[in-house]
């Protein structure tokens, strides 16, 4: 990354919006994917099997599609390209660990903490990570000023999804697995920096996913590997229902959009749009498809809601590069 940058133009309004709405829609996604990953988790009796059954799908998918795929076969040629010359990091490519410390959390955590109060620790730590991630200028779209009206959207989404399972916290014992989703969305602004980068770098949003999966395969596969010399192998049983070997496929969706869409939106607007997604299908999933563990209100109504004033906040801020 360079010392030194010169201010962006800014870009236009329909491509800020169209990512928006991109981005919402995956946010609905991955509350979809938590559901999976996190149901799986509790069939296996193992959060770490999930993940790596998630993930590992989800490669496989990957390892079809790029190859069968002439943007994707010329992708991997200029990544490595890229890489030879120096245009991107080695460093750059290792967004995928935090992508499966997600998965892994959403495995370990759901089937306790339901997908809403997953959601909000989730959110907690995206908010402010993408707000460090913007300003350093780790993204494809440069470095972005920490203005009020950013921070003001940031801060509003954190407390939307707080009012919005406000009813959660007079179980603070159960709360405290809440940690780890926190440090999962800490990482999420960090992975979607990266994978824009390679992105870039690339020029094909399938292989900045490969890269993606394939990094976070080998994460899990040795968090996996840990975990079984500790405690064990699972002590579940591999489900017959094949919804719940959905969560890689649709994070395939996920990581794509994220780093497509990233060098029109930023890291902190295209995190809030995410979260306005993650909130809104964590509502509708536990509605529909409610467990022990969920149970929403209309605070959790309420909280959604000003989750899509959050975003709209923070994407009617100027979105001009800062100037290091």
């Amino acid at each position: 990354m360079s010392a030194a940058t010169t201010d962006r133009p800014v870009l236009p309004a329909t491509q800020r919006i169209a990512g928006v709405g991109l981005a919402t829609i995956s946010g609905v996604a991955v509350a979809v994917q938590s559901r999976i990953n996190g149901e799986l988790g509790v069939r296996l009796g193992d959060g770490f099997g999930a993940a790596v059954i998630s993930f590992g799908i989800g490669l496989l998918v990957l390892l079809v599609l790029v190859p069968a795929s002439p943007a994707g076969r010329r992708g991997l040629v200029t990544l490595r390209t890229a890489l030879g010359n120096g245009a991107l990091r080695p460093w750059q490519c290792l967004g995928g660990v935090f992508g499966a410390f997600l998965v892994a959390t959403q495995g370990l955590t759901i089937g306790t903490l339901g997908v809403a109060v997953f959601t909000v620790a989730v959110v907690a730590g995206q908010s402010g990570s993408s707000l460090a991630v913007d300003r350093a200028g780790i993204g494809p779209a440069g470095a972005h000023p920490i203005t009020a009206q950013r921070l003001a959207g940031a801060s509003l989404a954190v407390v939307a999804v707080l009012l919005s399972v406000s009813d959660r916290f007079d179980q603070p014992d159960t709360l405290v697995l809440a940690v780890l989703p926190l440090l999962a969305g800490v990482g999420i602004a960090w992975q979607q920096a990266v994978n824009g980068r390679v992105r870039g770098a690339s020029g094909s949003a399938l292989t900045a996913t490969l890269v993606n999966f394939t990094i976070g395969t080998v994460a899990l596969l040795v968090a996996f590997a840990i975990d079984v010399a500790v405690r064990g192998w699972p002590t579940g049983s591999l489900p017959a229902e094949p919804w719940l070997y959905l969560g890689g496929p649709i994070g395939i969706v996920f990581i794509a959009v994220a780093a497509a869409i990233v060098r029109f939106t930023g890291v902190l607007l295209l995190g809030l749009a995410t979260i306005a997604g993650q909130v809104v299908g964590a509502v509708l999933v536990d509605l529909v498809v409610p467990t022990a563990a969920s149970h929403p209100t209309l605070t959790t109504l309420g909280g959604a809601a000003l989750t899509l004033v959050a975003v709209l906040i923070a994407a009617v801020a100027p979105q001009r590069s800062a100037r290091h």
